[in-house]
């Protein structure tokens, strides 16, 4: 019958109760920052299959220059005149380093939206200590109030 109204955690020690809760998990994100978490996910899963598209294209354009080289395709020209083919060629940037770009930035976007969150959740947690500090000053000055009281 005592069994529940009698235990050793039913009261705390100070008067002060205080809640604390942690802080951590997805409960951390607002649902705006759930969403761009999400859309930045997206964009960086659609920019690697680009990539890899575009690591394929590049290889098989290779392989076909490199084929061209080696066999080239005769010509429906007199084959008795020579002929000397002069290719400039020129530095381009390829497709596939302004893939990587991209992806370096979303990547970098979401960190600074998984920082961001890091920060905000340290700040409360700092808050939540600073207000269980604060409770114990509290607790602390009534107490020696109290004795005051008796003392006078």
């Amino acid at each position: 019958m005592f069994q529940t109204a009698f235990q050793k955690n039913a009261f705390q020690n100070n008067a002060f109760q205080i809640l604390f809760h942690p802080v951590g998990g997805d409960d951390a994100w607002t649902p705006e920052e759930k969403k761009r978490q999400k859309a930045l996910r997206k964009k960086l899963r659609l920019a690697e299959e680009k990539r890899i598209e575009a690591i394929k294209a590049d290889a098989q354009s290779r392989k076909q220059t490199i084929a061209d080289l080696v066999s080239p395709k005769p010509s429906k020209r007199n084959k008795n005149k020579v002929e000397l083919k002069q290719e400039v060629s020129v530095d381009i940037p390829s497709n596939l380093a302004n893939i990587d770009r991209y992806i370096a930035n979303l990547e970098k976007q979401q960190q600074d939206l998984q920082n961001a969150v890091l920060i905000r959740n340290a700040k409360l947690r700092l808050e939540q200590e600073l207000a269980i500090l604060e409770a114990k000053r509290q607790a602390e000055l009534d107490d020696e109030e109290a004795l005051l009281a008796i003392i006078l």
